[in-house]
């Protein structure tokens, strides 16, 4: 039987929503056909090995009766990442399926390590979650590539600190007000902000700079905010497209993730065939570009009035909460939880397998 580490937490501003997704993974998946290791990562950056009951990690609990066993049987529950004897990674899981949200888990470092020691791994590769994971690298490489984008400007904290009141010019020469305000390295809607004057702008270039040195500011658009998902790796499927109509101003952390009850996800969405099919060619546009592979769910914007569609931004490991779009989109086309899981295993193996087929010793 295959033994799948899921690894849930990390040190990110989406600690919390790893954990509820990872749950929801861990519950769904066929235990006739995968022995479930659960592997969670403080905030602090500390591996643990936990066996206990699913409901402790959606609440949070796991991580005191992960440090319980490790210090009853540190020989048991010790984990080496990159060391050959005891409880090394590579003896513990045969694959990984990382549903780690945001930094050090979404952009290409712990692919990195998997790479390193030759584990397969669910998901984009290095590169494709490093372009997607940063806000501002997607936009400049989907940009140049004519993929239509919402009017947006790039800046960094140190240089809005020396030059506050020129990087202020500049952004309102480029973009027209309500304004977000993002940071380039997060998802789940940490640390976005909407903005309609310079002093709530400067505000949150300051609550942005606290999850990464990078900020993205976009023209506000007066839209409908569409997602769909795509599934495989060099032949990618796509499915129907939702919309979401959030309980909020806009589609904020609190809306995706509790308030499920009062926002709306309408799957498919109340859109024309066409527009639908602009949608999804554009998505395997962007996925194919930003080098993805797996999985992802990509995010629009459709201009009220002009019926113009942009693309917002790729998430290699989205939401799997119960609240989540991407499982409801793959479950209206008919693709159960389970089979879904299933087949990014597959998809892992396969690109696995591609990437150890090919030669190495230039001779």
């Amino acid at each position: 039987m295959i033994k799948i580490g899921v690894l849930f937490g990390g040190r990110s501003g989406e600690h919390k929503i790893s954990l509820m997704s990872a749950a929801s993974v861990i519950n769904a998946i066929d235990k006739s056909k995968y022995e479930v290791v659960k592997i969670g990562i403080t905030r602090e950056g500390d591996w643990y090995l936990f066996d206990g009951p699913v409901e402790l990690i959606e609440n949070g609990r796991w991580e005191q009766e992960a440090k319980e066993a490790l210090a009853k049987d540190p020989e048991k529950y010790k984990i080496e990442i990159l060391g050959s004897g005891g409880n090394s990674l590579k003896q513990l899981i045969d694959f990984a399926l990382p549903i780690l949200h945001g930094p050090n888990g979404e952009d290409g470092t712990i692919q990195g390590l998997f790479e390193m020691i030759n584990i397969p791994y669910g998901g984009s590769g290095v590169t494709g979650a490093a372009l997607t994971m940063d806000k501002i690298l997607a936009k400049a490489v989907c940009g140049k590539a004519g993929l239509p984008q919402a009017p947006y400007a790039a800046l960094t904290k140190p240089d809005f600190d020396e030059r506050e009141t020129e990087v202020l010019a500049e952004i309102k020469g480029k973009l027209r007000y309500p304004m977000f305000v993002k940071p380039s390295n997060m998802g789940s809607s940490v640390g976005i902000s909407k903005v309609r004057t310079e002093e709530e702008l400067k505000q949150a270039i300051e609550n942005a700079a606290k999850y990464d040195h990078r900020i993205l500011v976009e023209e506000g658009i007066d839209c409908r905010e569409l997602e769909t998902a795509v599934l495989g790796n060099h032949s990618p499927i796509v499915s129907c497209v939702g919309e979401i109509i959030p309980s909020s101003e806009f589609y904020d952390y609190k809306a995706k993730y509790f308030d499920g009850g009062e926002s709306k996800l309408c799957i498919p969405a109340d859109i024309s065939p066409g527009k639908a099919q602009e949608v999804r060619d554009i998505a395997v546009k962007a996925y194919g570009l930003l080098d993805c592979s797996g999985y992802a769910r990509v995010d629009f914007l459709m201009e009220k009035g002009t019926g113009r569609v942009l693309l917002s931004e790729i998430n290699t490991i989205p939401g799997f909460t119960k609240f989540s779009m991407f499982p409801l989109l793959w479950d209206q086309e008919g693709v159960a939880y389970p089979d879904l899981i299933e087949r990014i295993v597959e998809l892992g193996y396969e690109r696995h397998h591609a990437k150890n087929s090919r030669q190495t010793d230039p001779r």
